[in-house]
């Protein structure tokens, strides 16, 4: 797949974002009008005729780990932070169909009062109807991410790369709000973000997505228009390729 991709080259995606992206500068929970800038972003790109998947984590709420550092049995904790990414995807929804946009909230977790089981077959229909399909509750198993749960979707979906929106402009060397120095990266492959143990996904993540060939698209999810751009191959962003 080229560098310089344009909306034709990628026909279904994967975006996933953090739970943290949603609170905006309140340090926790949801900040209304931060999900509804992001779902403008998501807005901007639907309307290319990309087909949207999303998972959108949970740690703006309850983040399992932490909380089973804390002492919490770490099972329950982790279907506790599971929980807190259905409210997120329930948010998200909110504010893309209030800008028109059709959408499905997908559990891994059955919840039928609030959202759709996950059946493979029937969210591959909801998006080739053009549906922005949010992935809730991780893969429905503690102990794995959601950043493994993007991985695990993405590649049952068939999507041609997931696009991972965050804080920064793609992968560094160190963290660059700390170090000014910090060398971002181009291009790299899986094989060095593992070898380098660089934070940008964890380790069965990258190994999901390297095993499956699935392309990594890192970039800032808060410059307006970024999404977008990116996906014509335009700004600044770093690709992780197999």
């Amino acid at each position: 797949m080229p560098d310089t991709a344009t909306p034709a080259t990628y026909d279904r995606i994967m975006l996933k974002i953090s739970g943290e992206a949603l609170m905006g500068d309140q340090g926790f929970g949801l900040h209304p009008p931060t999900v509804q800038r992001i779902a403008r972003e998501v807005k901007s790109v639907h309307d290319l005729g990309v087909e949207i998947c999303m998972v959108i984590g949970g740690g703006n709420i309850f983040r399992g780990l932490q909380g089973s550092a804390q002492g919490m049995e770490r099972t329950q904790a982790d279907y506790m932070g599971m929980l807190a990414t259905v409210m997120n995807a329930l948010a998200m929804q909110t504010a893309l169909e209030e800008l028109g946009v059709f959408t499905r909230v997908i559990s891994a977790i059955p919840m039928d009062q609030v959202c759709e089981p996950y059946i493979r077959r029937r969210a591959v229909r909801h998006l080739e109807k053009k549906r922005v399909c949010i992935f809730a509750a991780g893969t429905g198993n503690p102990y794995f991410t959601t950043d493994t749960a993007a991985a695990l979707r993405a590649s049952e979906m068939a999507c041609n790369a997931i696009f991972m929106g965050k804080q920064v402009d793609g992968i560094y060397d160190s963290d660059p709000k700390h170090n000014p120095d910090a060398r971002r990266f181009d291009n790299i492959s899986y094989d060095e973000v593992l070898r380098e143990n660089l934070k940008v996904m964890d380790a069965s993540a990258i190994a999901l997505c390297r095993d499956n060939r699935m392309p990594l698209i890192v970039f800032s999810l808060d410059e307006p228009g970024g999404f977008r751009g990116v996906l014509r191959g335009e700004g600044t962003y770093t690709r992780v390729h197999p």
